[in-house]
């Protein structure tokens, strides 16, 4: 029982797991966050290449 609990208390094979989790989610909370910066701006651009594709005209600079 003694070698048991000092194995378990020295295995460290789950936080290795629970690292890469972390980066995951951290990850996951960058992008998402990048998307909601950035997201307006896109999509008034591609609102502008339809505009252009449907009329055929370039807006004014």
């Amino acid at each position: 029982m003694r070698n048991f609990i000092k194995n378990f208390a020295q295995d460290e094979s789950g936080a290795t797991a629970i690292e890469y989790g972390l980066i995951a989610a951290l990850m996951a909370v960058v992008i998402i966050a990048g998307i909601g910066a950035f997201g307006t701006a896109l999509e008034n651009k591609f609102k502008a290449i339809g505009t252009i594709i449907t009329t055929g005209k370039a807006p004014a600079a």
